[in-house]
């Protein structure tokens, strides 16, 4: 499935929908700075929007504010990209430029890119409630849910207002204590620092 960009095998753009944007923009103090995962039919509405075929988004520039981003969830076989690459992209404005974040993306807690840009380096993520989170499909209702979980994930200097905008959407979780532990591949660290928490 793709969320915010076509990608070759698929025909269908399928964008955020309106209540996870309204949210956003709330985050944002109503002004979204970058999209660079576009489509023609996005709601969105950010000052500057990335879109195939002309702009690829993972290739220009990010040096923005406030930056809103909803990937492709699946394999861009063409260009050789994956989630990671957005994922990476997203640590790497809010390092770089002081972006502040925020990306809807597909849970995969067990995989590199999760333990590398998510857990080592955002501030902080919404376990969505939602089960199916139903996308907008060519800027319109009535898509199929999502057949994974959802999370909106937040790089950042400003937690208080990520947990009480998104607080309502799910479950938050400041994941900064966990910057200064290696999480290995069994994820032991990463265990023992949230246990401690409690």
């Amino acid at each position: 499935m793709s969320a915010g960009r076509s990608i070759n095998t698929l025909s269908q753009d399928w964008g955020t929908p309106e209540n996870y944007v309204r949210a956003v923009k709330e985050f944002f103090d109503g002004q979204i700075d970058l999209d660079p995962c576009s489509n023609r039919y996005s709601i969105v509405g950010a000052k500057t929007q990335y879109a195939l075929p002309e702009h690829d988004g993972l290739k220009e520039s990010w040096n923005f504010p406030r930056i809103y981003v909803n990937p492709p969830y699946g394999l861009d076989r063409k260009r050789g990209t994956g989630i990671k690459n957005w994922l990476y992209r997203c640590a790497r404005a809010h390092k770089d430029f002081s972006s502040e974040i925020l990306a809807l993306v597909p849970v995969a807690t067990n995989t590199g890119h999760w333990k590398k840009y998510v857990f080592n380096q955002a501030t902080a993520l919404c376990f969505l409630y939602d089960t199916r989170l139903k996308f907008l499909v060519n800027g319109k209702n009535g898509g199929k849910g999502a057949p994974m979980s959802c999370a909106m994930i937040y790089w950042g200097r400003d937690y208080e207002r990520f947990f009480d905008v998104f607080i309502e959407f799910g479950a938050v979780v400041d994941v900064r204590p966990l910057h200064h532990h290696q999480i290995g591949n069994n994820g032991r660290h990463a265990q023992l620092v949230l246990l401690s928490e409690f």
